[in-house]
């Protein structure tokens, strides 16, 4: 989990998917990925975004993986925060969806569509998290990337949102909205 959001940084899910699937095919563990070269991680990410920096992070990675945590991943959000190249969003996602830990995974879609709702009024991803921790309930913590995530790939698009079509128009303030369909 944690390596394939890594390589899912300003990337595409249809191109983070196969990369990950060619990187496992070689190395599995954190020992094992230490047995492999920059290059030969470089060769089975690619095309991932910034390939050659994410190919020398994973190693730091598991190095620190395999020196301090017994080759286990860290399973607290503090602790996450350490490992070079991961972030509050790797690091809620990795709670999430490896330990199944409540957190909130504020990406692109659920900062911009959490605030066009009016449910936050947030400037970043960063103060959106903490207002969501503060005002969503736990039980949907884990969810609600997933369903934003959605929701802002196939109905509230950045630029111009299908409203046309949206289930939710009656309760939406639709801030920042300048242009719908």
């Amino acid at each position: 989990m944690l390596v394939s959001c890594i390589l899912s940084l300003r990337t595409k899910d249809e191109t983070t998917a196969p990369a990950s699937r060619r990187l496992f095919a070689l190395a599995e563990t954190p020992q094992a990925m230490l047995r492999l070269k920059a290059k030969e991680i470089e060769k089975a990410i690619y095309p991932v975004g910034f390939y050659r920096t994410k190919a020398r992070s994973i190693l730091d990675i598991c190095r620190v993986l395999v020196d301090c945590h017994a080759g286990q991943v860290p399973d607290d959000l503090d602790t996450l925060l350490t490992l070079k190249g991961v972030g509050r969003k790797t690091a809620n996602l990795v709670l999430t969806q490896g330990f199944q830990k409540p957190g909130i995974c504020v990406d692109t879609h659920v900062h911009r569509i959490s605030n066009r709702w009016g449910y936050v009024r947030t400037k970043n991803p960063h103060e959106t998290e903490m207002a969501l921790r503060r005002k969503l309930p736990g039980q949907y913590w884990i969810e609600y990337n997933d369903l934003l995530v959605a929701f802002g790939q196939t109905i509230c698009n950045p630029t111009s949102p299908w409203c046309s079509r949206c289930p939710i128009t009656s309760c939406c303030i639709q801030r920042g909205v300048i242009r719908h369909r």
